[in-house]
């Protein structure tokens, strides 16, 4: 981690944020227009939300997986983290599918709620393989390089999906995985998570709803034992750091926080940000 790189990068995107107009700053990258989608899931159809490049093909592909808030905003359209990369990784060459693990199954929000209709470590696995069969079918899609990202609880899903496809026989796996702010101190605590898949884990130092400390230890792990698992952790970042224009607020009442009282905050950095939204489609095209 080149903290003295993040650190100059912060100081620059300051200075640019009292000469700027925030507008200008935070405006997701273009409007994301996706196609709506189904494919079979186990006993019932997944929805999801297909983005497709200009072109031809056969593309690369990202299965994308939503956090426990859900795939769309209030407006019924997608939130705009997941419509900002949709469009940042569709632009970059990739067809992009979302999953809608929670719409799916008759549910929205699910960050209150303990007893989830889709668990990240059972359920949401199967969606992500799912999504990937599905993929691989298409004459667009590259068989062999679909990747899997996602962001707090489906990032945790990304542990656990790597974790499966790691442990046991499968017909295919993912080429390369990106996890934003998971949790990962069931994996970490347990000592038995491993990956054969590229992983790169991303992560602010300030997270207090899915601390950073359990991730650090499990990439710690998989470095000793020669996996590849790349870290990086942003100083003074919170959860959702990546998110286009989200201003610093508190959450009361969560079903899950770092120190077990439901509260948690939230908010874009703006260093942290810029150095994910270029690291991020650069590790997938490897």
């Amino acid at each position: 981690m080149k903290v003295t790189w993040v650190n100059r990068l912060r100081c620059l995107v300051r200075v640019a944020l009292v000469l700027l107009p925030m507008t200008v700053l935070e405006a997701p990258a273009m409007a994301a227009s996706g196609e709506a989608v189904s494919f079979p899931g186990i006993g019932f159809d997944l929805r999801g939300e297909l983005f497709l490049p200009v072109g031809e093909g056969p593309f690369p592909a990202v299965v994308a997986l939503h956090g426990c808030s859900g795939l769309y905003g209030r407006d019924g359209t997608l939130s705009p983290r997941h419509a900002d990369w949709a469009v940042r990784l569709q632009s970059a060459g990739f067809v992009v599918l979302f999953v809608d693990s929670f719409g799916s199954r008759g549910a929205d929000s699910q960050c209150r709620t303990k007893g989830r209709v889709a668990r990240a470590w059972k359920e949401r696995v199967d969606d992500a393989l799912a999504a990937m069969i599905f993929l691989r079918a298409r004459r667009d899609v590259k068989a062999d390089a679909i990747s899997l990202i996602g962001w707090s609880n489906g990032a945790t899903t990304v542990l656990y999906v790597l974790r499966k496809t790691a442990s046991e026989k499968t017909q295919a796996r993912f080429a390369s995985a990106v996890a934003f702010y998971p949790g990962c101190r069931v994996p970490s605590e347990r000592g038995n998570w491993h990956t054969s898949t590229p992983l790169l884990i991303l992560i602010g130092a300030a997270d207090d709803w899915t601390p950073a400390a359990p991730c650090e230890r499990l990439a710690a792990a998989a470095d000793k034992a020669g996996e590849p698992v790349t870290y990086q952790a942003y100083p003074g970042a919170f959860h959702d750091f990546d998110h286009p224009q989200l201003k610093l607020r508190v959450h009361h009442g969560l079903a899950y926080s770092g120190d077990g009282s439901g509260t948690a905050h939230t908010g874009t950095d703006p260093a942290a940000r810029a150095d994910a939204t270029a690291r991020v489609p650069a590790f997938l095209a490897r």
